[in-house]
């Protein structure tokens, strides 16, 4: 039985993946430019490569990120579901249809 508790941990849970997916955006463009600028100034060869590693593994975090997310986002939608078919009312609701139509549009423009 889906309840207005678990719809807003539910909804926090999209919420917080969502920060999570841009902040490890944001962590590749920042490691992308150091390893750039660190080519541009001819740096040690061992330290490139240790920063080229953690540009790897930044970039290794979005894919997981992104399941993540969309497992997230289908236990959301189910417990919305439920809740609707209860007739359940409430700003629970309206917030988690907001989060659910935010998250669609980012794998959207993440498609195009």
């Amino acid at each position: 039985m889906a309840t207005i508790r678990n719809l807003k941990i539910k909804t926090s849970t999209c919420k917080r993946i969502v920060k999570e997916l841009h902040s490890y955006e944001k962590e590749i463009e920042r490691e992308a430019a150091k390893t750039v600028d660190m080519k541009e100034k001819g740096a040690d060869p061992y330290d490139l490569k240790q920063q080229e590693n953690v540009l790897a593994e930044s970039r290794m975090m979005i894919p997981d990120c992104r399941k993540r997310l969309e497992t997230s986002l289908a236990d959301l939608k189910a417990t919305l579901a439920e809740l609707k078919e209860s007739d359940q009312k409430g700003v629970e609701i309206e917030e988690a249809e907001s989060t659910i139509a935010d998250v669609e549009t980012l794998f959207q423009t993440a498609e195009e």
